[in-house]
């Protein structure tokens, strides 16, 4: 728990330092759900507790979800997903830290496509991505949509031959935020 805080307050220093907090946003529970559909079976996780962080006058965007909190239908499928698949205790945290590309200006009201470049941790495998998104600002709020897949390979999640027909290789994530002023201290 103590990594899980460190990593947190490491994250909000490195990405937001020397900034009022009119240019930070922040959403404690930001919903991330990743569905895996194979012909035998589908998983489908969710958590809605995920914390992100986005400077609007750097771009700067940072998702930070413990493991454990993914909740699924079967407890049994949460378990392995734990244990067998991202070794939780292990890898506590999966990360995603990246810069808006489009140089549009996130205190201005409207609807916005946005690429998002940066490396995506999980499994304590960090990966170079491009993730495209949907910002949206409005009534102080910035609401932030993507969809993307992640393969399990990218990552060196290791599914045995025994359920390989049961999880699929590459992964839909989809991710959720409402973001609001982050209050100064």
């Amino acid at each position: 728990m103590k990594k899980i805080f460190l990593t947190l307050a490491a994250l909000s220093t490195l990405a937001l330092t020397n900034l009022s907090a009119q240019v930070l946003y922040k959403a404690s529970n930001a919903e991330v759900a990743f569905f895996s559909k194979t012909p035998l079976e589908n998983i489908d996780g969710k958590t809605n507790t995920a914390t992100t962080l986005l400077n609007v006058e750097t771009r700067e965007v940072a998702f930070v979800i413990q493991n454990i909190s993914f909740n699924f239908p079967n407890k049994l499928m949460q378990e392995h997903f734990n244990e067998k698949y991202m070794e939780s205790e292990k890898f506590p945290l999966s990360i995603f830290k990246g810069t808006i590309q489009e140089k549009i200006d996130l205190k201005v009201a409207g609807t916005y496509k946005v690429t998002v470049k940066g490396k995506l941790n999980i499994h304590g495998v960090e990966q170079e991505r491009t993730i495209t998104g949907t910002i949206t600002v409005a009534d102080g709020k910035i609401t932030v949509n993507s969809t993307f897949k992640v393969k399990n390979a990218d990552h060196k999640i290791e599914i045995p031959s025994l359920v390989a027909t049961k999880i699929a290789e590459e992964l839909d994530v989809t991710v959720n935020a409402v973001l609001v002023p982050k209050a100064a201290k």
